[in-house]
C-alpha cells in the first residue's frame, strides 16, 4: 500500500490517476488543493487545514451493477472517522456526511469500468477539518467544530485506517436518519414532495409520492431535507 503526501495539487483525484497501470492499491493526501472537485461539476473549496484524500482501489470481479458498494464503502470510513473524534455523523443519501446537520465531507467517485465490471474506483474525500469555511457556514461545518481533533494529520491517519477496514451495507444504513421524514425532490428542474422510504441494496432511494412509489438515481436527482 502506497501513501504519497503532497503540499498542493490541482486535484487529488486527477493526480491519482498516474497510478492506473500499475495495480498498486495507492492513497494521495495533499494539504491543499487549487482545483478541488466536486460532484455533477462542481468546484471543492479545499483550503488547507482540511483532509483532502484520493484513494485508488483495484477490484477483481466487482460487477458494475454494484458499484455503489464503492460509495457506500467511502461514507462508512468517514463517518467512523468523525464518530473516532466524538462526533455525530448522519448519512444524507447518496454520499453527503453530515455533522450537526450541515456538511462535513464531499466525496466524489470516479469508477473505472471494463467489460461490466469495476477495474478500479478513484475514491476522492475532502474533509472539513480546521480548514476556514468561508461563505459556507450555513451549509457546511468542521469536525474541529463538532468534536477534538489533535490535528490534520490524526484525522487524515485515521481515515485512511477506516478506509482500510471492510464494511457492509448495513453499516452504511446505520449512519441514515432521514428515512420516513419528507423530503423534496429535485428533478429535471423542477420539484416535489415525496416521503423517503429506504435505500434499495442497488443505492437507489425508494420515495413515496401523490403518484405512488419511486426508485430514484443519485446520477439524476438530488434531495433536501425538510424541517
Amino acid at each position: 500500500m502506497k501513501i504519497e503526501l503532497l503540499t498542493e495539487v490541482g486535484s487529488t483525484n486527477d493526480y491519482i490517476r498516474r497510478y492506473l497501470g500499475g495495480g498498486e492499491d495507492v492513497f494521495v493526501c495533499a494539504e491543499r488543493q487549487t482545483g478541488g472537485k466536486g460532484t455533477k461539476g462542481r468546484s471543492f473549496l479545499s483550503e488547507e487545514g482540511g483532509v483532502y484524500l484520493s484513494a485508488l482501489t483495484f477490484y477483481d470481479g466487482l460487477p458494475a451493477e454494484e458499484a455503489f458498494r464503492v460509495m457506500t464503502h467511502a461514507a462508512v470510513a468517514v463517518c467512523r472517522t468523525a464518530r473516532a473524534f466524538g462526533a455525530d455523523p448522519e448519512i444524507k443519501w447518496a454520499n453527503d456526511v453530515l455533522a450537526a446537520g450541515r456538511k462535513l465531507c464531499g466525496i466524489l467517485i470516479e469508477n473505472e469500468l471494463s467489460g461490466g465490471k469495476v477495474r478500479a474506483s478513484i475514491v476522492g474525500m475532502g474533509l472539513n477539518v480546521f480548514n476556514p469555511l468561508t461563505g459556507l457556514e450555513r451549509v457546511a461545518v468542521r469536525l474541529a467544530d463538532v468534536a477534538r481533533v489533535p490535528s490534520v494529520a490524526a484525522v487524515r491517519e485515521k481515515l485512511i485506517e477506516a478506509y482500510l477496514r471492510p464494511s457492509d451495507f448495513g453499516e452504511y444504513l446505520s449512519y441514515v436518519r432521514f428515512l420516513g421524514r419528507r423530503i423534496r425532490v429535485c428533478e429535471g428542474g423542477g420539484t416535489y414532495e415525496a416521503v423517503a422510504r429506504r435505500i434499495l441494496p442497488d443505492g437507489r432511494l425508494e420515495v413515496g409520492t401523490e403518484k405512488g412509489i419511486r426508485a430514484l438515481s443519485a446520477a439524476e436527482i438530488s434531495i433536501r431535507l425538510e424541517a
